[in-house]
Order: C-alpha cells, then sequence, then structure tokens
C-alpha cells in the first residue's frame, strides 16, 4: 500500500465539480487513470502503488474522482452516470490542463469509461489499457441489481447477495454515498455496440485477472479490436488483480514499446 496521498484539485464541468490529482512528472508523457466503481482516485490508484511506479517511470499521473465518487459532487439521478458522460468529464479534465492526448487507462468501470472515451475522442487518446474488463464491455457483466439494492440496505447484516455484499463493503470501507452509487450502477451498464469497439484504432491492452468473475473473456474483447493484446493476471481476482506487480510491469513495457 502507497498512502502518500497526493493534493486534489476541482474543475467543473455539466454543472458538477468533480476532483482530481496531477502528479509526477509535469513535463513526462501523460497518463490519465479513471476508477472503477465504487472505488476512487486514492483506493483504485494511489493506495495500490500505480502513482507510485508511473511517477517514478516519469509519467505524468493524472487521476479523477468520477462524478458520484470520492471527492466529487453527487448526483442521484441514475441518467447522470451513462459512461459517455462520465467520459466527457475525463475529456473535460484534459482541456482543463490544457492536455491534447493521453494514454487512458481505466479499471473495471473506468475501463468501460475509457472506450467510451476513445470511440467518441480517438484524436485525444494515445493508448488505451482496459483493466478488470473483457468481452462484459459488449455482453454485459451479469445482474447488478442486487448490488443497488445492496448499497441501499441498512447494513451490510442485511445483504445475502454474495457480490451485493463485496460491493456493499467495499463502498462502507470507502466511506461512499451509497445513494450516489446506486444511481450509478443504474446508470452506468451501458454496453459498447461490437462494431464501434472493432473501431478503436489505438493499441490497447487489456489486462484481467484469471480468478476474476466479473469481467468476461479478455481475449473475445482482444479479439473485437485491431490492435489489442491480452494480459492474463494470474491467481487475481476482480478486486486484487488492480495492484499486481505483473499488471504494473507490463503496463510500462506497453507504454516503452510505444515509445520506441
Amino acid at each position: 500500500m502507497n498512502l502518500n496521498v497526493p493534493a486534489f484539485s476541482h474543475f467543473t464541468h455539466d454543472g458538477l465539480k468533480l476532483a482530481y490529482f496531477d502528479e509526477g512528472d509535469p513535463n513526462g508523457p501523460p497518463v490519465l487513470l479513471i476508477h472503477g466503481f465504487a472505488s476512487t482516485a486514492i483506493a483504485n490508484w494511489v493506495n495500490p502503488g500505480w502513482l507510485k511506479t508511473l511517477g517514478d517511470a516519469g509519467y505524468r499521473v493524472i487521476a479523477i474522482d468520477n462524478r458520484g465518487h470520492g471527492a466529487s459532487d453527487k448526483s442521484y439521478d441514475a441518467d447522470a452516470y451513462h459512461p459517455w458522460i462520465m467520459a466527457e468529464d475525463a475529456v473535460a479534465l484534459l482541456d482543463h490542463l490544457g492536455i491534447p492526448e493521453a494514454h487512458v487507462m481505466g479499471y473495471s468501470m473506468g475501463a468501460r469509461v475509457s472506450t467510451f472515451l476513445a470511440m467518441a475522442h480517438p484524436d485525444r487518446v494515445r493508448s488505451l489499457v482496459l483493466g478488470g474488463l473483457g468481452i462484459g464491455m459488449v455482453d454485459g457483466v451479469g445482474d447488478w441489481d442486487p448490488i443497488a439494492d445492496a448499497l441501499l440496505a441498512p447494513s451490510l447484516d442485511d445483504v445475502t447477495h454474495q457480490r451485493g455484499r463485496m460491493f456493499r463493503a467495499f463502498a462502507d470501507q470507502t466511506k461512499s454515498d451509497r445513494q450516489a452509487l446506486a444511481a450509478c450502477i443504474k446508470g452506468s451498464r451501458d454496453l459498447a455496440a461490437r462494431e464501434d469497439v472493432a473501431k478503436v484504432e489505438q493499441p490497447t491492452l487489456i489486462a484481467v485477472g484469471t480468478k476474476d468473475d466479473i469481467a468476461g473473456s479478455a481475449q473475445e474483447l482482444a479479439a473485437l479490436m485491431p490492435h489489442a493484446e491480452v494480459l492474463d493476471i494470474p491467481n487475481r481476482d476482480h478486486m486484487l488483480a488492480v495492484g499486481d506487480k505483473l499488471f504494473k510491469k507490463a503496463v510500462l513495457e506497453f507504454y516503452e514499446r510505444l515509445a520506441g
């Protein structure tokens, strides 16, 4: 765990005040990080060591707290959380910082948002790293209604659904606004169409844990994309894959190949 929490700044987009950090080498290649559902920039990127890993490697490291999460404003309207809307938040952050193009890395829901960003604004995305999401991008990742119910339950003791308990416990751990997260889980599940994913031309690394029962097959998603490669993260489930050393090493090598 790397607990050196960076300073956060704010910008406004779509009527919401959104939090972000901008760290690492200010002159390095920019990497924009988009966290997963019920997570935060700190929980997804600082604590598991991504900020340190990328910063030490000479990158400019930017991470947003997605709307409804962390220190960003919360909406209780499910329609505020469609992935293409959150993708526009990320583009607005790049605009705010004057960054024309960045490497974009997202985990789980953040991978979905990153893909919608690449589809809508291909000129802003140098490359994609999609963690914790495979063919679930286009086929869906199961029934998430019990997760919304779990988030709104009086306490964890009232939740029996296994995946619901996992996300409720995580939301409690991150001290999240559970009403906002329940709206988010209802609104953010839009699928990407196969024909749209097939048009994503950027070099893409898809990284999924071999014990991840949420993401779906990384190989099947990569097969739809013209320039995608796969990393199987051994013996890691959806929650544990994000900080894996092999994942970090593969991302640094991926970026080095692109630079070379």
